[in-house]
């Protein structure tokens, strides 16, 4: 799946690919960790999304569709998860033009040559780290800022890493912006801009990371971050067919012991390449690095 593919881009090009933010309602009440949406109807979905969260009628009905898709291809299981994906506004996340298909299965250009997961991806991914509250999570990739403000719906405890720094800056100030008009559980957010491939060792260690692009082998130092106990969602795999492996980190007899399991039960799905940073530019990937 094509979330992310590099390109070098002229100052003209970043400027072009900077994201409006229309004045858009601001959350009407304050957020709750107890609330959530009803799940048994479109009708009475909608209802409480507007009264509680001042969100557009014509968005959430096509996020609701979605839902149901995603909860009939086992795309999410878990009442947690289903929550997380509908107190997620994805429409807040993509170019405007895109608002009124965001929620089909397509990846969207976000600018900057990049694009924004489908939604079936992104809830698998995040359901089989099976986040609960309070954990620690690392998500390597932040790209549009959609499966970050996703995880914020699980846990008050988020950390992400973004290669493009352009990118990444703009996707902080969506996020601050977000805040500013009543998203305040996406204060939980931590970025920077950096090579994921190294983690973020100060804030470690994690209890789930999630990687949205593809590579030959496990990070070792991402391996280090996770606690014992912990799950890793990472693609692995030669370049454009990687599997989406779930890595468990266990102990058995005091030494450390890696399981995995391909979340897809053996479908190849491409990514692009893990790539690196060598000084302040992006240069070649981390493919054949142990």
């Amino acid at each position: 799946m094509q979330r992310r593919r590099f390109l070098t881009l002229s100052a003209a090009a970043a400027a072009s690919a900077a994201l409006p933010l229309a004045a858009r309602a601001t959350v009407p009440k304050p957020y709750s960790w107890d609330a959530g949406p009803p799940m048994d109807s479109a009708v009475s979905f909608i209802r409480w999304m507007v009264e509680n969260r001042g969100e557009e009628p014509r968005y959430l009905r096509a996020r609701f569709e979605r839902f149901q898709n995603m909860v009939g291809h086992v795309d999410l299981w878990e009442a947690r998860n289903k929550r997380a994906f509908l107190m997620t506004p994805r429409d807040e996340f993509c170019l405007p033009s895109d608002r009124g298909v965001i929620y089909d299965v397509n990846y969207h250009s976000i600018g900057f040559g990049v694009t924004i997961t489908g939604p079936r991806v992104v809830g698998r991914m995040t359901s089989s780290i099976d986040v609960k509250m309070g954990e620690k999570v690392l998500e390597i990739g932040t790209g549009s800022g959609y499966q970050s403000a996703y995880l914020s719906n699980l846990t008050d405890k988020v950390w992400t890493i973004e290669i493009i720094k352009p990118l990444a800056e703009r996707t902080r100030a969506l996020h601050d912006a977000l805040i500013a008009r009543g998203y305040t559980e996406f204060k939980s957010i931590n970025s920077k801009q950096a090579d994921g491939y190294y983690g973020w060792q100060e804030a470690g260690p994690f209890d789930k990371i999630i990687v949205t692009c593809g590579i030959d082998h496990i990070p070792p130092p991402l391996l280090q971050q996770l606690k014992t106990g912990g799950i890793m969602v990472i693609p692995v795999g030669p370049p454009g067919a990687q599997h989406i492996l779930k890595v468990v980190k266990e102990e058995t007899g005091g030494q450390i012991a890696v399981k995995r399991s391909d979340i897809y039960r053996g479908m190849p799905v491409p990514f692009v390449p893990f790539t690196k940073l060598e000084g302040d530019n992006i240069k070649g990937t981390h493919f054949g690095k142990r």
